[in-house]
């Protein structure tokens, strides 16, 4: 049985949305079916006007990702997010989007489906997996079932080692083909293992 994995992200410059588009396609070659969508930008403009990267990310996204809605966490069967560390923790952007989500909590709507994380940070040490583990904090309040990538597949070592979820070190510029590659992996396993959950026992 196929998943449906809703890949909901926040990304200022636009790394975190490279690994969310290749999350999304790594799931999809698995056979998923993907909501790929964006948080709502909250920060004001003339803070994005203050760096000319923020700027031409918000115009390029502005008419081709779908903003993330509840509706996207009761339709998916499994969850993928995204998020740019801030200050080793999630960014506002993310958390309120997260934040909005009591109800469905409340109902039950995000327990035992499997979910993910990636991020990025400036710096290798920057805060990328205290970023993770705060996003599976979450998870385990959902009484969601954490899929990470782990060190599952040699994929991983190349992208930085690291077990949590993909991560990137912004000041490399933009993710490499290495870091994408685990992002695509991160991806099909999530849908792999959704499926394996979704499948009737014989």
């Amino acid at each position: 049985m196929s998943a449906k994995i809703a890949v909901i992200h926040y990304s200022s410059t636009g790394a975190v949305h490279q690994l969310a588009r290749a999350l999304a396609e790594g799931a999809e070659e698995a056979g998923a079916e993907v909501r790929l969508r964006r948080v709502q930008e909250l920060a004001p403009d003339a803070a994005i006007d203050g760096n000319p990267a923020w700027r031409a990310h918000v115009e390029a996204v502005r008419d081709t990702v779908e903003v993330a809605t509840l509706d996207d966490l009761t339709w998916a069967d499994a969850y993928a997010f995204g998020s740019p560390t801030r200050f080793g923790n999630v960014a506002a952007q993310l958390k309120q989007f997260i934040d909005t989500a009591g109800g469905l909590w409340q109902q039950g709507v995000m327990a035992d489906k499997p979910a993910t994380a990636f991020t990025s940070a400036h710096n290798a040490h920057g805060g990328n997996e205290s970023t993770l583990l705060a996003l599976y904090n979450t998870f385990h309040h959902w009484g969601s079932i954490i899929v990470s990538p782990g060190y599952t597949d040699q994929i991983v070592y190349p992208a930085g080692g690291n077990p949590y979820g993909t991560s990137h070190r912004g000041s490399d510029g933009a993710p490499g083909p290495e870091v994408l590659a685990a992002a695509r992996y991160q991806g099909r396993r999530l849908a792999t293992v959704t499926a394996r959950l979704l499948t009737p026992a014989a």
